[in-house]
């Protein structure tokens, strides 16, 4: 039995080391050998080619680039942060501008009213004259003797308010002529209807302005921050320099004074996207506008004294007021505002106080280049001093107004 069962044992080796082609000592078996594999393809690789189209009937579609989402989420984080920064920095340097103006009306204090002297024979423009800051200006300086001319958008508004400081004023001589200053159009035919009354022209207030309006373009296509507030008053100047310079004496300046505010000190001039148009942010559109007319002022002020001109050009500041221009704040501001603007804003007279001070002030005779705020002279931006940079916004704006930049032969 053992023999028998190691010869068993010995045949079963054998046949196994055939299969799989190992020797096993002694005589060798004859190996089973499997019928010759065709080279090809893995088995995955050999279904797919045999259920693969022919190559003539194969379109070629790139396939998009898919963004990761890493990269995504950060261009959405850096665009919220984007429109995020300006928003704080305005309503920050609003409540600072809030509480000087809450000290200044708690601390106990007994100034006279400012008395100007008689301004008759003059004539003056004020854009946006129909109504809040504007209107108050035009109602003061025709108090005072001065032919006003309204320039706004609107004629109803500009004929009531017309009536209506006829009525208060008595003697006032109060007209208005249509300007929209979203329009370059609009802007050149005002000025040419102005020429028309062959007048003088001894003070110029570029006043109107819009608040934190949405997205959106003027009829010239320029962003409306930019093109009303700024631009729009650009383009005014330049086109009444000549009528200011023959209105001007030695003795007796004509005076441009323009409306800007304290968002400027954190606006940021983007001279490559004057036009906001890589990230939008109605609070970084404002700032920018008014940093825009503080070195439009200082600019001018400079070519103005180097020309030898009798005019004076200053930029003021008038605080927060309770005005209309609130509308496109959030409505939680809105509701504070209702609630405490009787303390902490300015009333749209007391907000005028400036613009009149510089209009007609003697204190301001022959004086060009400030800021003033609350009726006194003080710093701007540290950025408004850029003289690099305010001679580069000038060239450009001249282009973008399509106006010649003569200021090029001033150094």
């Amino acid at each position: 039995m053992p023999r028998r069962a190691g010869a068993a044992a010995r045949r079963g080796a054998a046949v196994t080391a055939a299969a799989l082609s190992l020797p096993l000592g002694g005589a060798r078996a004859a190996p089973l050998r499997p019928a010759p594999a065709r080279p090809g393809p893995p088995a995955a690789e050999s279904l797919r080619a045999r259920h693969r189209p022919p190559a003539s009937l194969v379109l070629s579609i790139p396939a998009s680039p898919r963004p990761e989402p890493a990269a995504a989420g950060r261009e959405a984080a850096m665009s919220l942060l984007s429109a995020l920064v300006p928003l704080l920095r305005v309503y920050r340097v609003g409540l600072l501008v809030i509480l000087h103006q809450l000290r200044r009306r708690l601390r106990p204090r007994c100034v006279p009213a400012p008395v100007f002297p008689t301004q008759n024979g003059k004539v003056a423009i004020v854009t946006g004259g129909a109504k809040g800051i504007g209107y108050q200006t035009v109602k003061h300086l025709a108090r005072l003797g001065m032919h006003v001319i309204i320039a706004g958008n609107s004629e109803s508004e500009g004929q009531a308010a017309v009536r209506k400081i006829q009525e208060e004023t008595l003697t006032g001589k109060v007209e208005f002529l249509y300007c929209d200053l979203a329009s370059m159009k609009s802007i050149r035919q005002f000025v040419q209807r102005f020429r028309a009354k062959n007048c003088p022209l001894h003070v110029l207030v570029n006043n109107a302005g819009v608040m934190l309006v949405p997205e959106r373009k003027t009829e010239d296509g320029f962003e409306e921050h930019f093109g009303l507030n700024y631009l729009g008053h650009f383009l005014l100047t330049n086109l009444l320099l000549d009528t200011l310079k023959q209105s001007g004496t030695h003795s007796h300046n004509a005076r441009i004074i323009t409306v800007s505010s304290a968002t400027h000190y954190v606006g940021k001039l983007h001279l490559n996207d004057l036009q906001s148009r890589c990230s939008y942010s109605p609070h970084g559109a404002y700032a920018q506008s008014k940093l825009a007319l503080v070195l439009f002022t200082y600019r001018l002020q400079h070519l103005l004294t180097a020309n030898g001109s009798h005019v004076t050009a200053n930029v003021v500041d008038p605080g927060v007021v309770n005005t209309e221009l609130y509308k496109h704040v959030f409505w939680v501001v809105k509701v504070v505002k209702w609630m405490t603007a009787w303390l902490l804003f300015k009333t749209p007279e007391e907000g005028a106080s400036t613009s009149i001070y510089a209009a007609v002030s003697p204190e301001m005779e022959g004086a060009g280049g400030c800021y003033l705020y609350n009726e006194e002279r003080t710093k701007s931006a540290d950025v408004a001093y850029d003289e690099e940079l305010q001679r580069r916004l000038w060239t450009e704006s001249c282009k973008m107004v399509g106006i010649s930049d003569e200021s090029s032969r001033v150094p």
